[in-house]
């Protein structure tokens, strides 16, 4: 039998204006460390989003949270910050910032298998 391993958990979402703090999930970042786990999965839904903000420029929010997934696998092209290990990597995806890609705060679980997780929760609060 497989042993549940601690995960942690954090949804990303759009908040094209802070000030107002109305934001729509459109991503989840599990981090497991004992399985080495970092990784993002997202939905760019364009045309609930333009319902949502019809000024929101699609292209640039694509580029944004393209930039976490390369943060997530730690891709050369990440910059420092993807040079960073694992687990300061997801502090740095997670950290408190008014910008209009945010995560929500961290939630801790545990799980067996971290992907299985990972699909689980996006289903659950993205979909």
């Amino acid at each position: 039998m497989q042993q549940k391993q601690l995960f942690e958990y954090a949804v990303i979402r759009v908040m094209p204006r802070v000030e107002r703090e109305e934001f729509l999930n459109i991503g989840v970042i599990v981090y497991c460390a004992k399985q080495k786990f970092l990784q993002a999965r997202y939905l760019i839904n364009e045309q609930r989003l333009q319902a949502f903000c019809a000024d929101l420029d699609i292209t640039e929010l694509k580029e944004h949270v393209c930039s976490l997934e390369r943060i997530c696998i730690g891709d050369k092209d990440a910059g420092p910050i993807g040079k960073l290990d694992i687990a300061s990597r997801f502090r740095w995806l997670t950290a408190t910032r008014s910008t209009i890609v945010q995560t929500s705060k961290v939630h801790p679980g545990f799980c067996i298998d971290a992907l299985e997780t990972l699909n689980k929760l996006f289903e659950q609060l993205v979909e």
